[in-house]
This record gives structure tokens, sequence and C-alpha cells, in this order.
């Protein structure tokens, strides 16, 4: 087993993220596929095309008309954070963001929303990323945040975070989707779905980090997402969250969906040589009954779409 110190200090290694696909599913998932017409907890698939896989998983869980329904207002959350390309794997790969969008069409969404709260300049993430122009070509609506569309929250399930400055917009959807990318962090070791959330809170987001587990698990007890899809079409396994460097990422061709956030950013680990419970979000927002950590106990489904 390794173990988390051992994956700070190697994370840059060639091997961890092969290391971490492969463990992770002969290792950890010691459960068969979903049985034939039954929706499983999560689906992963693999090796294709960044929409293909993404068409694929959502199908998997049942269609995007299981999610959206007709006339809704839908809220899609990538990770634009960073002024960084595509191929650097610092936020949500354009073409997974893309699919969703269109998918959330077809399922009968009166609009689609996206926008973040960027470290970097805004103009330039977003272009830059590439989810400008991918929202843009199938009719998205994407908008820079701004300081006045805050509004001041309580989070009454919380156990740290009592209340806090919320983008509105978000609160106002009739359907929150998580889509953000499997990474590296300094700071809390990973940030897959139950960090992605950060980019939709206002005021000093660096408080946040004093006691960062306990409070991204009380963050997660306001933000209920209908669909979580992470992007692993490229991770970054080491000087995250921004990267920068290519040899920094790896490529996985895989997309990971599901319902729920902790069991999602539980199979996310396994990618870079861990357990959900290696994590400390992750444990505190099982402790708290925000979804199952354990995947042993999870239904998932995994496809290989490139040997179908």
């Amino acid at each position: 087993m390794i173990t988390r110190r051992r994956f700070i200090k190697k994370a840059g290694s060639i091997g961890i993220a092969l290391y971490g696909a492969s463990y992770g599913i002969q290792g950890l998932l010691k459960h068969a596929e979903s049985a034939e017409g039954t929706i499983p907890d999560l689906v992963v698939t693999k090796n294709a095309s960044p929409s293909t896989l993404t068409r694929k998983a959502i199908d998997a869980l049942g269609g995007m008309k299981k999610f959206v329904s007709r006339g809704d207002v839908v809220v899609l959350k990538p990770n634009i954070g960073w002024d960084r390309t595509p191929e650097q794997a610092a936020n949500t790969n354009p073409e997974v963001v893309l699919e969703l969008i269109r998918m959330a069409y077809e399922a009968g969404a009166k609009k689609v929303k996206v926008f973040d709260r960027t470290c970097n300049s805004p103009e330039r993430c977003y272009i830059n990323s590439g989810i400008a122009k991918a929202v843009k070509s199938v009719d998205g609506e994407i908008s820079h945040i701004s300081d006045r569309g805050f509004i001041r929250v309580d989070l009454p399930h919380a156990q740290l975070l009592k209340s806090w400055l919320v983008y509105k917009e978000a609160l106002d959807a009739d359907v929150l989707i998580n889509v953000p990318v499997a990474k590296h962090h300094g700071l809390t070791n990973l940030t897959l779905a139950m960090k992605n959330w950060m980019g939709f809170l206002g005021d000093d987001r660096g408080k946040i980090h004093q006691d960062i587990h306990q409070n991204l698990a009380d963050i997660n007890t306001l933000f209920k997402a209908k669909l979580t899809v992470i992007d692993a079409i490229r991770i970054l396994v080491a000087n995250g969250p921004s990267g920068g460097n290519l040899e920094d990422v790896r490529r996985l061709d895989t997309i990971i969906a599901g319902t729920n956030c902790i069991a999602a950013d539980s199979y996310g680990a396994t990618l870079f040589g861990l357990k959900g419970s290696d994590l400390g979000f992750i444990r505190n927002g099982y402790r708290m009954g925000l979804g199952e950590m354990d995947l042993a106990k999870l239904n998932v489904k995994v496809i290989d779409v490139g040997s179908a």
C-alpha cells in the first residue's frame, strides 16, 4: 500500500498515475461490475475521446434526462481558475464541458450557465483554458463572477463554517453539475469535486485554508450537485493546483461520473495511488453522512470504451 507521505514525496514520478489507476481498480474495487439493468453508483469510462467518454458515462448513469428536465436552468461548475492551456491539466478539459452542455440542452435545459471565481486573470483563464470557446460554441452562457453577486448564507449543518458569502446565481440554479479536473494540491494533497465549490465562494478564501479539511466538508453541506463528473483526461500529479510544467501531467483518458461527491472523489483518489480515507476532507464528509467513501460498498461500473 502506497502511503500518503510517499505519495507526496514522489508525486512527480511517471509511475504514480499509472500505478494509481491500476492499483485503484484492481486493489480497491473488490466488487463485481454493475448487474445488467441496474444503475451504478459510479461510472468510470476509459480510452476514448473526451466527448465520447463523457457521453458514455452519463448514459450509463441513466442518461442526462435523469438529471435535467425541460425548462431547467443548469449551472455547470468546471475549474477555470488558472491561466493554463488544456494540455497543462490545471483546468477542466473544455471538450468535457462542451459535451455536458450539449447533453443538457438535448435533455431540455432552458439555459446552461458556466462561471468560476478564478485565481488568475478571469479573461486569460476563460480564454486560454479553452472553456469560453467551448461554452459559446454550443450556446452556453459564460460570465465572469461579480463581487456584487455574493450573498451571505448560513450553513446550519456545518461543524466549523457557520456562514459564508456564496454566489447567488449558483444557488438559484435548478440543476448543479460539478465538473472538476483531478489534480495534485499542495495543501489538501488532491483537489477533486469537493474542493471545486471554492469557485462559488466570495470573501477571503484564504480563511478557508485554516482547518481546510473540515471547512471543505462543511461547504459540501450547502452545494448539492445532481451530477458530478471528474475530468481525468489529463491529471496533474505534482505542483498543483496551478501546474504549468507538462512533465507533471499524465494522460489517463478517464472520466468518473456519479451522483455523490464523496464517492466520486474516493475513486478519483485511486488514480493517484490513494484511498478516499487518505484524504481529510473526504473522511470528514463521510463522517458527516455526506456519502460513502468505501468503494467496496459501491456499485461501480468500469467501461473500457476503447476495447468495445
